[in-house]
């Protein structure tokens, strides 16, 4: 074997790797969210104080409806405080927001961060709270959340991550990424549960003990602040529930600009956290047995569904054409053939297709599917973005109200 050809096959076999580990572990945990959880009653014993935390940055579209509409849960009215968290908002949006029967903490700083909103709002509104409730500043609440997450602290839990689903699906870049986060709902969420293991956060539509997110938070000044949160709890053995029927209606990506940045952030905070976090999670793998803290550093690498079913989709194709056209020219300088790389992508699709909801196999869905070749282009024009996108605060605007599509 020639050295050209060594490196060749060297890469191509570390490219499947990865590709093939990516789909595996993808496809067990897919399979898994589709049997029921079984979740023991339990006797309402507490009911907690929640402080709804809502930190927004120039949303002065959306947070007034937000913040009306957080108000109406079910949960005893004396038991909860909603408070905005008011960074570079307008005087007449502030104004507005102290008519409602909320608390405003206005924020100011020379570089915004989410993380930075929570710590100094803690810091004001003291510490006569059970459970921090977070929200974006589009967040809308079912009315039955609240209760849904006091009942699983009821349970044991003191960390919680309610069911986040579209607020809105009125253009093809808001239904494909409405679609993405059901099957990360599904795949990171449901099968981790059924299995035993811990929910992912995803930063909002989360319930946490308050004492444990203000002494956690304390020291968690970074852009992907609920990865970093995740991270510590599970280095410290505590169990994420996630509760599929409470739901927290979010606004979903209309905008191609808005879709690269919101991805080269995620990506970006990923690589970051599965940098710090990887030796140490090894090491209490081996030492202590901590599997669901390993497992996320290793969900980290995993790559974005739509990117990896893109990759797998050119390699597929790509060994076809040489497989079924005998291009010997190529296919000698490398060892897998067209079929390895077929079981793979059909095994992706397979794990895609089993995690979206049956709400949204519908006509809007299929032609929402035409453009993934343009979401796979914006995936990699992501990668090549992500250089100091974990290290600064990248904005998203949103403009949805309290209105919202329920049918999903």
């Amino acid at each position: 074997m020639n050295i050209l050809k060594f490196i060749l096959v060297a890469f191509e076999v570390i490219i499947y790797a990865y590709l093939a580990f990516s789909t595996l572990y993808v496809l067990v945990y897919g399979i898994a969210s589709v049997f029921p959880r079984k979740i023991k009653s339990v006797h309402i014993t507490k009911m907690n104080r929640f402080a709804v935390m809502i930190p927004g940055y120039k949303e002065d579209m959306v947070i007034i409806d937000v913040a009306r509409e957080a108000l109406k849960q079910d949960y005893p009215k004396d038991l909860f405080e909603v408070i905005v968290i008011a960074d570079s908002f307008k005087a007449e949006t502030l104004e507005a927001l102290r008519k409602l029967p909320i608390k405003v903490v206005v924020v100011v700083f020379e570089i915004s961060k989410k993380s930075k909103a929570l710590n100094k709002c803690m810091e004001e509104i003291g510490d006569n709270f059970d459970v921090a409730m977070i929200l974006d500043a589009d967040n809308v609440m079912a009315t039955n959340v609240l209760s849904k997450i006091n009942e699983a602290f009821n349970r044991g839990f003191v960390a919680v991550q309610g069911h986040r689903m579209a607020k809105n699906t009125n253009t093809t870049f808001a239904v494909l990424d409405a679609v993405s986060e059901e099957i990360n709902n599904s795949i990171f969420r449901k099968g981790h549960r059924v299995l035993g293991l811990s929910s992912a956060l995803i930063g909002s539509g989360m319930g946490i003990k308050y004492s444990l997110y203000k002494q956690m938070m304390a020291g968690i000044d970074s852009v992907g602040e609920d990865k970093e949160m995740e991270m510590r709890l599970l280095q410290h053995n505590f169990k994420i529930e996630y509760i599929e029927d409470a739901h927290i209606y979010d606004e979903k990506t209309q905008k191609s600009d808005v879709f690269v940045n919101q991805r080269r952030r995620w990506i970006a905070a990923q690589l970051s956290h599965f940098k710090h976090y990887f030796f140490d999670g090894l090491f209490k793998l081996f030492a202590r047995g901590n599997i669901d803290y390993f497992d996320k550093v290793i969900q980290m690498i995993q790559p974005p569904r739509i990117l990896l079913i893109g990759i797998l989709f050119i390699f597929t194709l790509t060994s076809a054409i040489v497989h079924f056209f005998n291009l010997t020219i190529i296919s000698d300088n490398f060892i897998l053939g067209f079929y390895y790389w077929l079981v793979i992508f059909v095994s992706t699709a397979f794990t895609v297709a089993l995690s979206v909801p049956k709400s949204y196999y519908t006509k809007k869905t299929f032609k929402a599917l035409l453009s993934l070749p343009y979401g796979f282009i914006l995936m990699i024009m992501s990668l090549l973005q992500i250089k100091g996108a974990s290290k600064r605060f990248i904005h998203t605007t949103h403009s949805i109200s309290g209105d919202h599509e329920k049918k999903h």
